[in-house]
């Protein structure tokens, strides 16, 4: 058997062992260690967020403060932000991290794939060529090409600077 040696994924592993009560996407904006809970920037109506379990380095979310599970339900202002965030995020993964394409979307409902579905989010993920290949379907595992923190530091000078 081979082995694939991550010592790093060890914070990793601890971190989503824990289980908050609550809704994250409530609870992280509320508290003032941006960087701890991997947010990158706020809004007036929305944040960005790195995803603690992401499907490629650089996942970014966008979530609105007002906690609901339907789009419909935000205001016109929060709908305005949120895309405006979605570009900012991708011009800042471009300039950054320079993925080929991406994937930028929502799943509404857990039947969906929503992980947290009483929250709204937008995904903005950053793909290459060949980032995909036989370990998650085989192995059922996902190989992430740096750790989270090293992608934090990475990402937060070009966020403030484009503000």
């Amino acid at each position: 058997m081979d082995r694939l040696w991550a010592p790093w994924r060890m914070k990793y592993i601890q971190e989503i062992s824990k289980k908050e009560d609550g809704c994250i996407f409530c609870i992280k904006p509320e508290q003032s260690d941006d960087k701890s809970n991997l947010i990158l920037h706020r809004g007036k109506k929305c944040f960005v967020i790195m995803n603690l379990f992401p499907y490629n380095n650089g996942h970014l979310m966008v979530v609105p403060y007002m906690h609901t599970s339907d789009p419909v339900a935000l205001d016109k202002e929060s709908s305005s932000e949120l895309w405006d965030l979605v570009c900012l995020c991708k011009k800042v993964l471009t300039e950054a991290i320079h993925p080929e394409a991406f994937n930028i979307g929502m799943n509404l409902g857990r039947v969906a794939g929503a992980g947290i579905d009483q929250h709204i989010h937008m995904h903005i993920v950053p793909r290459w060529n060949g980032d995909t290949n036989f370990m998650p379907v085989l192995g059922d595992t996902r190989v992430i090409s740096q750790g989270i923190s090293d992608s934090y530091d990475t990402l937060l000078p070009f966020f403030k600077s484009l503000q």
